[in-house]
């Protein structure tokens, strides 16, 4: 029977490992072969996000980043960013991640798309960003959302955090 038993588990380990769904097979939206991610961050933690931990090359497309009393902070996305602007500190020099170049740019130049069918990070709206609005509006015509600056998009991950903490 412990044969059997054994048998069955390895068969179907065998079968969840083979996925012929091609969705399983391809890497994430949002993510980027490492030699294209600018990383900013300093020491062992480079790669990752310094607020929740997550992989910066696995989310680079929704990256943004900022500096706070000379040091610089990446972000895994603009929901991390707002949870450290949410301590009341004063972070200099925003930016985000264009979509189109992967070159990060000033979010005051960004047109946001929020709410397409790309997944989003750390939130269910997904809001990428384009330096270019002729970019954003094909985006927003492959994959839906609406196109907005950085304050109204600021403004939906707030609405997000106002959800969840209740």
């Amino acid at each position: 029977m412990l044969k059997f038993l054994t048998s069955c588990v390895v068969s179907l380990l065998f079968v969840a490992c083979g996925s012929s769904n091609p969705e399983t097979h391809t890497k994430m939206f949002q993510s980027v072969a490492k030699e294209d991610a600018v990383l900013v961050q300093k020491g062992e933690d480079k790669l990752y996000c310094s607020r929740c931990g997550m992989n910066l090359v696995k989310y680079y497309k929704t990256s943004h980043l900022a500096t706070h009393k000379g040091k610089k902070f990446q972000y895994c996305s603009i929901h991390c960013l707002e949870d450290h602007l949410g301590e009341g500190i004063s972070l200099k020099n925003p930016k985000v991640v264009d979509l189109g170049s992967l070159k990060f740019i000033s979010v005051a130049q960004a047109y946001y798309v929020v709410g397409s069918s790309k997944r989003g990070t750390m939130s269910k709206v997904s809001k990428y960003a384009f330096k270019d609005k002729k970019e954003a509006q094909k985006f927003q015509n492959l994959y839906g959302g609406k196109i907005m600056d950085f304050k109204s998009a600021r403004e939906i991950t707030q609405e997000d955090f106002r959800h969840y903490r209740h």
